[in-house]
């Protein structure tokens, strides 16, 4: 067995407030490798802790706690019995009511819940009693980033781990989560508040039941969200995470069908924006939420489509024309962002709606200009505006004939 000296010196300089952090880090991989190789058992480490770990001293307490928490985080794929396994989860469960000691406890239980069963787990019910300790403890908008990160880790790691256990917690855990994730505005912790979001109907699937009782709640609070922009000066890390932001919040809005009543009417107020990006970042969503939603919901929605489909595409056609040289003297016209998106979703709504092909046929507007052409007796008389509705209207009926007849 290792020297009792030697790796308490390493515990007492952790929770000194002399240490620096780099001296803290290497304090923790020396005890761990100590426990790794069987030089030092759990047991002992805790015996020895304990007046650091159970001090009304809160500072060492919470530098104690830590310290258990980060070996133990270091230990996952160390075997260890359930007794000991029940006796710590026990211990940070409780902690998470001490706030002064809160990160640590975080830790702690994270640790102990991401170990897999080959080397002893967390049971089902250990695993509520943490989320329990959690709803009833955690005040998570009042904590730094850094502590509201790891709990959101925290509740992330629960709802996918041990999704049957969380399931009976029922109103309780869908409230806790909204309170929980209102306001934040950290990137790093906004892509996992989406990321439980996603999961929550996972465990509530049907149309009634706790996501139901706060579906528009809890979409009140992910709408605030759209679309994902950042105030701060732009680079390329950041560029990657609104594109990550902006995919994970989609995915969330798309979770299910309850958020229907809710998301499609902010969508289409957001196509009405003067930011194209705001315009393409709709088409999207809404493409991505046709095909999740399914064609039920969506039917409700069909003229309101078709509205702000017909303006961005044949109203106010989002095109430009070009003339090159490999194109032999023809007309060839580039089509915007939004223009492109916008005919994605036409497709969308038309392979998933059937009837909403009819509002396209039988459009007034539409059917009114395709007559008017008989005016023109050549293509070179057509002024460029027509030209412009004219090849607005023409990938519109090639959108829906792809659609019909399921052509990529």
């Amino acid at each position: 067995m290792a020297d009792s000296v030697q790796w308490i010196q390493h515990v007492e300089l952790y929770v000194s407030s002399s240490a620096t952090p780099s001296q803290q880090v290497a304090s923790v991989d020396a005890v761990a490798t100590l426990l790794k190789n069987d030089l030092l058992t759990l047991e002992a480490l805790v015996r020895e802790m304990e007046m650091y770990l159970t001090t009304a001293d809160s500072i060492i307490r919470s530098r104690g706690i830590l310290l258990l928490g980060e070996l133990l985080a270091q230990l996952t794929l160390k075997p260890l019995d359930s007794t000991s396994i029940h006796s710590l989860i026990g211990f940070f469960t409780e902690r998470l009511a001490d706030w002064k000691a809160l990160r640590g406890a975080i830790v702690g239980c994270l640790a102990l819940l991401r170990r897999k069963s080959d080397v002893g787990r967390v049971t089902d019910s250990e695993a509520k009693a943490v989320a329990q300790s959690y709803l009833q403890n955690l005040q998570v908008q009042s904590l730094g980033q850094h502590d509201r990160k790891l709990s959101f880790q925290l509740m992330e790691c629960l709802l996918d781990r041990y999704a049957g256990a969380m399931a009976d917690l029922g109103d309780n855990l869908v409230y806790g989560i909204c309170e929980a994730i209102d306001g934040e505005k950290d990137p790093q912790c906004l892509l996992l508040v989406f990321h439980i979001v996603e999961s929550l109907p996972q465990l509530y699937p049907g149309p009634s039941g706790p996501l139901a009782n706060f579906a528009e709640d809890l979409f009140e609070i992910l709408g605030c969200y759209f679309p994902i922009h950042f105030t701060h000066p732009k680079g390329e890390d950041d560029d990657v995470k609104r594109e990550e932001l902006a995919r994970a919040l989609m995915l969330a809005f798309a979770s299910t069908p309850l958020f229907e009543p809710f998301s499609i009417p902010l969508l289409l107020e957001k196509l009405s924006s003067s930011l194209p990006s705001a315009k393409v970042e709709s088409f999207k969503y809404l493409s991505y939420c046709t095909a999740k939603y399914g064609p039920e919901r969506m039917a409700k929605h069909a003229e309101a489509l078709w509205a702000s489909l017909k303006d961005m595409t044949y109203l106010s056609p989002q095109s430009t024309l070009s003339m090159e040289p490999e194109s032999m003297g023809r007309m060839n016209f580039q089509e915007s962002d939004v223009m492109t998106e916008a005919f994605v979703l036409l497709q969308e709504v038309i392979r998933h709606c059937g009837e909403f092909i009819s509002l396209i046929i039988g459009d007034k507007d539409i059917n009114t200009f395709l007559i008017s052409l008989n005016q023109y007796k050549g293509f070179e008389d057509i002024p460029l505006q027509v030209k412009q509705k004219l090849h607005a209207v023409g990938h519109i009926l090639s959108s829906c004939a792809k659609a019909c007849c399921n052509v990529q």
